[in-house]
């Protein structure tokens, strides 16, 4: 037989014997495996709402971490929503990111991709698109960065399947385990908004004009009530409940918060701003702190009324001294960009506030359930100002503690992803 012929028939073969294995069936639920030579499929399922400069954040800092470790990898997005200008946000920082939202495209990705990784979030908010994956394809999947306050049988079982679950808090890792997690890797991993960078100058640079405040001398204070009043700020129905202990708290929680802008107008040249990390906390800031302030006091305080994206917003923290209140995931940024921040935090908040302690910032993190903590809210405040260069050096130490931790968790995500393909 010439060479020719014996070429011609082992192609023959090998397009026979590919178009026969089951692995190479495409149909709707099965998985074609890829090759060996094409870039890995990484679908991230993240972007839970809009209405929270936080929630915003998830997922450009879980991107940000894929760009910078895993570049070889090919990542698609499959949304709760990118609406009110994030999509345009995420496209312009991630020109190349495919986001997945029609019904075709969705059904699609689940035979393109190779492995499903669960952004950060209050939960495993994405259960039902978990199950999905694993159902209709039998592919792999990761959790990255999540907390758990309760273990129910469903929750368990998709903790357990997880190729790997990372917890942003240590009271999630711990209730993990104490409710018999069995998932071969359980960690703790840091919430992805830490990696956040996404910047917009001049929008920040014309606020900070306008408002009358110079880089480097105001700090940022964040208001909240005990629960975020959904049905003022999206379709959802009051909730008589939840409105009756805010309202009971209310005082509680942004007496001290006042106490504290007050000491810093007192004794140092700063100024403060009052900004919102979520739609209802600019009615929050003007009712329950700027206009209860001392007559003294509120001509150095600025109230921002207006909500902002999560890009205008950390181009704001990073001019400022740093940032304290009652929310998490603007402090979450600012730590993850070298930028001071104090916690407060209350038991309707859930666990996620103790990542402070896992990063060594247990000396910024006041439990407003606790009366003999917040004694000291005020005076820690004060010190950060006082001392920049001491408080960025404590925020600095703790970014590079992140930043190592995000690192090993997509190394992780790269060796899991390797062996199964």
């Amino acid at each position: 037989m010439q060479r020719r012929d014996f070429l011609k028939n082992v192609a023959a073969l090998g397009t026979a014997c590919a178009l026969s294995r089951p692995d190479r069936n495409l149909t709707a639920g099965a998985w074609a495996a890829p090759s060996k030579n094409s870039r890995p499929k990484i679908l991230l399922r993240s972007s839970w709402q809009t209405v929270n400069i936080g929630d915003i954040a998830h997922t450009p800092g879980v991107l940000h971490l894929l760009e910078q470790h895993y570049p070889e990898a090919e990542v698609g997005l499959w949304p709760s929503s990118v609406k009110d200008g994030v999509h345009e946000l995420l496209m312009a920082r991630f020109p190349q990111l495919k986001i997945v939202q029609s019904r075709d495209e969705i059904t699609a990705a689940l035979t393109d991709y190779d492995f499903l990784l669960h952004g950060s979030g209050p939960s495993i908010v994405g259960a039902k698109e978990i199950d999905r994956w694993v159902n209709e394809t039998q592919k792999p999947y990761g959790i990255f960065g999540v907390t758990l306050g309760t273990f129910d049988e469903a929750t368990l079982k998709r903790v357990n399947n997880a190729r790997f679950t990372y917890f942003r808090d240590p009271v999630s890792l711990d209730r993990a385990r104490a409710n018999g997690a069995t998932c071969p890797i359980m960690d703790f991993g840091p919430d992805g908004a830490f990696a956040v960078d996404l910047a917009n100058q001049p929008a920040a640079d014309a606020f900070l004009t306008a408002r009358e405040l110079t880089p480097g001398e105001f700090i940022c204070c964040i208001p909240r009530l005990r629960y975020t009043p959904y049905w003022l700020i999206k379709n959802q129905p009051f909730d008589e409940k939840k409105h009756a202990r805010n309202e009971s708290m209310a005082e509680h929680d942004h007496a001290p918060l006042r106490d504290a802008i007050t000491q810093v107008v007192r004794q140092t040249k700063a100024k403060v701003l009052l900004c919102p990390e979520d739609r209802s906390q600019m009615k929050v800031g003007k009712e329950l702190i700027f206009d209860k302030l001392p007559e003294d006091v509120r001509p150095r305080v600025v109230w921002r009324e207006n909500y902002w994206l999560t890009d205008e917003a950390l181009s704001v923290y990073r001019q400022s001294l740093g940032l304290f209140g009652l929310e998490m995931h603007s402090p979450i940024m600012c730590i993850g960009n070298g930028i001071p921040a104090i916690v407060g935090r209350f038991e309707e908040q859930t666990s996620k506030g103790t990542m402070w302690n896992a990063i060594g910032l247990k000396d910024w993190l006041f439990d407003f359930d606790q009366p003999a903590q917040l004694a000291q809210l005020s005076e820690t405040v004060v010190s950060l100002v006082k001392d920049p260069l001491a408080a960025k050096e404590k925020a600095a130490t703790a970014q590079k503690l992140v930043a190592a931790k995000q690192q090993a968790m997509v190394e992780q995500l790269k060796t899991t992803v390797a062996a199964s393909t």
